[in-house]
């Protein structure tokens, strides 16, 4: 019967490709050799099932061939089109090359895939393994996290990749190491995308993957980002609501900005706005606001000295 690659990702067969993903991904962290040391032995084989079962899905050809015929089809090959032909209704075999999948590395340190997954080799329909061998591999996905004040202010990350490359005298993989330069550019988002063209893994078929950064955002403990805006609470007394403060904040670049209120009350929730003081366009450079949200703590109870005093002074 062969491998069931749904199973192995724990999808059902009417699964979409967003939800193969997540499988995915889920499947790989949970296997990754990193994280079961202890057996080690079991964890590399499952990590490199799961990347097989990833590979087949998440490619239509390759899910169309497997869903009609199974893991055997795909070592077989393509179906000739409008019926059966040579052994077992397949005309020869196709190669299908499996790189592996995304792993849950070292944040600045990046490995490539664990090795090659194949199937078949052999003759095949020539239009099919032209077009099978012309195809981009997927790009090898690996998240790049920064910190606020990277992305306020800008920096160069220098992250080394471990790809698997064949070496032309043997003809065997290799493991070589490599480090990518990243310019991260003042105003960058989460979500945004670098991509090295054939700095990944070597293929079966001579093809080397891209590898692709997606930058995230790592959580800061004062500030928050909306946009190009920037976010803050300022924790008050009741004392200082009602007759004023003066409060210093830090910025994301190191400065002192000072924050003041004399001439009015400050309600609980209330916010104020600091123009130019946000987070800078990536494209154009001008910076958003800073939006100041004023939590008023209250006290938790009154001496009757102090209750009347209230009084009269509110009075």
């Amino acid at each position: 019967m062969g491998k069931d690659y749904y199973s192995i990702l724990g999808v059902p067969k009417t699964a979409t490709e967003d939800e193969i993903k997540k499988a995915y991904r889920k499947q790989a962290l949970k296997w990754h050799p990193d994280r079961n040391k202890d057996k080690i032995d079991v964890a590399k084989a499952k990590f490199q099932e799961i990347g097989e079962a990833f590979e087949v899905l998440s490619d239509k050809d390759k899910r169309t061939i497997y869903d009609q015929y199974g893991e055997e089809g795909l070592k077989a090959g393509p179906p000739p089109p409008g019926g059966a032909g040579g052994a077992g209704g397949f005309p020869g075999g196709a190669g299908f090359g499996f790189p592996g999948g995304m792993g849950d590395d070292d944040y600045d340190s990046f490995g490539g895939a664990p090795g090659g997954f194949s199937f078949g080799s052999g003759g095949g329909g020539q239009r099919f393994k032209q077009r099978q061998s012309s195809a981009k591999p997927p790009a090898i996905k690996r998240i790049l996290p920064i910190s606020l004040e990277d992305l306020y202010k800008g920096t160069t990350k220098r992250l080394k990749v471990t790809r698997k490359l064949r070496d032309g005298a043997s003809g065997k993989y290799v493991t070589a190491e490599k480090i990518l330069t990243v310019n991260v550019k003042p105003g960058w988002k989460a979500g945004t995308k670098i991509r090295f063209p054939n700095e990944g893994d070597e293929l079966p078929n001579g093809q080397q993957q891209d590898i692709e950064f997606v930058v995230e955002e790592k959580p800061h403990p004062i500030y928050t980002r909306e946009g190009d805006s920037l976010r803050m609470t300022i924790q008050l007394t009741l004392a200082e609501a009602l007759a004023g403060f003066s409060k210093h904040i830090k910025t994301l670049d190191g400065r002192t900005l000072g924050v003041n209120n004399s001439n009015s009350v400050v309600h609980p929730g209330q916010e104020s706005r600091v123009r130019g003081e946000g987070m800078p366009n990536s494209k154009t450079g001008a910076k958003g606001d800073l939006i100041i949200k004023y939590d008023v703590k209250f006290p938790a109870r009154l001496t009757d000295e102090q209750k009347e005093g209230i009084k009269k002074l509110l009075a």
